[in-house]
């Protein structure tokens, strides 16, 4: 007796953060910035992390804020594709 068992589907990791490059080809960088407290003098501290993520039509400019969301690897430094623009980058 084989049963299919009704298991959910796992969670796809999403962050949000801004791109800081577009010059590749489908490619973007996005700097994901998170507030932690540091462990010994309790200050709020900013650390940033850079992701490559798939752009397939080279859409997304420099200053734009996106969602990113994990996925299989693409290339060797490239596992995140951009799922939905947030907010365009303001043009002064």
């Amino acid at each position: 007796m084989s049963e299919t068992q009704n298991t959910p589907a796992k969670r796809q990791r999403t962050l949000i953060g801004k791109v800081v490059s577009n010059k590749m080809e489908k490619t973007v960088v996005v700097q994901v910035e998170r507030r932690v407290k540091h462990p010994l003098y309790g200050k709020i501290v900013v650390r940033s992390n850079k992701y490559k993520a798939h752009d397939e039509a080279n859409q997304y400019n420099e200053g734009d804020t996106v969602e990113i969301a994990e996925g299989r690897p693409i290339s060797r430094s490239k596992s995140w594709s951009v799922v939905r623009l947030i907010e365009a980058a303001r043009v002064i």
